[in-house]
């Protein structure tokens, strides 16, 4: 499908009927796979030979969809995770062991960043974050002979910065590691990572993809494109025998699709964050309608940001579509055709002032969530980042008086009068 627009994508990749088959994807509701013999189970095992045996490691829905994902970024392979974290987790922890350093932007999602900050650490892999306006040299400062990623968001979530992928993916390279891209908030719809120099991309599929708020997910596609051997020595797990699958090479073995096959039958066996079959089928229900939603969410944040840039009672706005916006110029060179439908505002006036705008809202939910068909809302220094102290909120872009609004595909007017009618009662 490599040669159809984005569009087309969405409607018709990952899942290809043959001549009598369900026009619409099956649901493969199955933990386990018959085979006629044990020599060939075996196979399966010494990954000799490609086919499904146990729905921890593959399963045909959830590969379809994982398919189809990978075709909308350009990659080479997929694999779908049983949430966003799990794909943060395993995109980092299949290339790093303890000792091991990453570079991060600093403005990443809370929950991302304790992960990486904290429970990460506890494994022994250190990050450094930097932000993302670091010159070149601030940058280079940041890697150790130990460094074995650079990770970032396409946008930032919820500081809404835009990563400049050229010059992170120009970083990493220059000391012979992968870019990991967190896609999440833009979608392949809008942006696509590989083709500005990123070496994995990650998403929450929770998120737009699903569309809903129906089915916790993630995915990780590589685009096949780093080199690993190049730089073997920093990468052992991938270019010398691992014993545990009886001294296979990925590198060797796998090629351009090791990275995805080691995380597939190396993590997933081990670990297990596996999607279940029937979320992974939902997941693609959603992907069917992206290219529409985008489209409206992207519009109506528009025009959400422009109604209360001029609002009296607002104290500033951000979004990177929006043209006063600082981050423009870097949305108009990755994300032409729209950044998402999220943006952050502060309303003037005390922390309470902020909370009593929330509590009056009608038609926008206080939920913990975002980027799905239904406008809402979170005060993230309250929520999804209250474990950080001041200094990490600040780095991370998070204001004590930072509202993040998702705004939805509902009519636009609507969600306009909602917000008048809250900042009307403070």
């Amino acid at each position: 499908m490599s040669s159809y627009h984005v569009e087309t994508k969405c409607v018709q990749s990952g899942y290809s009927p043959k001549n009598g088959e369900p026009r619409v994807m099956p649901i493969v509701q199955s933990t386990t796979f018959k085979y006629d013999s044990t020599e060939q189970m075996g196979r399966l095992f010494d990954l000799e030979e490609s086919g499904y045996f146990y729905t921890r490691l593959a399963n045909p829905t959830s590969d379809n969809v994982a398919a189809k994902i990978c075709d909308l970024e350009g990659g080479v392979a997929a694999m779908l995770t049983s949430s966003g974290q799990a794909a943060s987790f395993y995109s980092i922890f299949n290339i790093c062991s303890a000792g091991d350093h990453v570079v991060s932007s600093s403005t990443i999602y809370g929950g991302t960043y304790n992960l990486f900050a904290v429970t990460m650490k506890r494994l022994g892999i250190l990050f450094t974050f930097v932000s993302p306006d670091a010159s070149e040299e601030e940058m280079n400062a940041a890697f150790t002979p130990e460094t074995k990623a650079v990770f970032g968001e396409t946008i930032a979530n919820p500081a809404m910065t835009v990563l400049d992928i050229e010059k992170f993916a120009k970083a990493a390279h220059a000391h012979g590691v992968p870019l990991i891209v967190d896609n999440t908030f833009a979608t392949p719809v809008n942006c696509r990572p590989f083709e500005w120099g990123a070496d994995i991309v990650i998403h929450s599929t929770t998120k737009y993809m699903d569309g809903h708020a129906t089915s916790v997910g993630g995915c990780i596609v590589d685009s096949g494109k780093f080199d690993w051997n190049a730089n073997a020595d920093k990468f052992p797990g991938l270019t010398t025998p691992d014993d545990s699958y009886h001294g296979v090479t990925y590198t060797e073995r796998f090629g351009s699709a090791a990275y995805l096959v080691k995380a597939t039958v190396q993590l997933m066996r081990d670990l297990g964050s596996v999607p279940a079959p029937q979320n992974s089928f939902y997941l693609s229900l959603g992907l069917e309608t992206l290219h529409l939603r985008m489209e409206r969410h992207c519009s109506n944040a528009l025009a959400v940001a422009k109604h209360l840039q001029n609002h009296p009672k607002v104290g500033w706005v951000h979004y990177p579509s929006l043209p006063s916006d600082s981050e423009f110029a870097l949305a108009q060179k990755y994300l032409p055709k729209g950044s998402c439908g999220v943006l952050s505002f502060g309303v003037k006036g005390t922390r309470e002032d902020a909370v009593a705008f929330m509590d009056h809202l009608q038609l926008a939910a206080i939920v913990t969530h975002v980027a799905d068909v239904r406008t809402c809302v979170l005060h993230p220094a309250s929520h999804t980042h209250r474990q950080m102290n001041d200094a990490e909120l600040a780095s991370a872009g998070v204001s004590s008086d930072l509202i993040r609004l998702s705004v939805g595909i509902e009519n636009v007017n609507d969600i306009i009068e909602d917000l008048d009618q809250a900042l009307a009662s403070i």
